[in-house]
């Protein structure tokens, strides 16, 4: 990565090829810039420590909260789950987005299932 050249999110973004697969494309203090593509849903979970922003780029995507609450973004729109706040993302459609996390939060947090992606490869190549 060129540290004088912006990022190209949409390029980033043709770069991830498989769903709910988070891939770092920058990194600002302690937080990491990531990108996925999301279809369908992975897990109720929470992050203990840290909170986490969904940025959506393309799609709609929904996230059950406790007490049968939901928020639905639309491109554009950001929403920022709590510490400590199960949470369970569901793109109906295939969603595109970013997300801003520390760079110790854990994919599904201490729930790992078939899907989770361990925070070394969301990393991959990225320097």
């Amino acid at each position: 990565m060129n540290a004088l050249a912006g990022v190209d999110v949409a390029a980033e973004l043709e770069q991830v090829h498989a769903h709910w697969t988070p891939r770092v494309v920058g990194r600002v203090n302690d937080q990491f810039v990531k990108v996925a593509k999301l279809l369908g849903q992975l897990v109720w979970h929470a992050h203990d420590a840290e909170d986490e922003m969904f940025f959506i780029v393309a799609g709609t995507l929904r996230i059950q909260l406790p007490d049968d609450e939901e928020v639905t973004l639309t491109p554009g729109q950001f929403f920022v789950v709590p510490r400590g706040v199960q949470h369970n993302p569901i793109a109906d459609e295939e969603v595109h987005i970013v997300l801003i996390e520390t760079v110790t939060t854990a994919h599904t947090g201490a729930v790992v299932v078939d899907g989770t992606v361990p925070v070394a490869v969301q990393v991959g190549d990225f320097h």
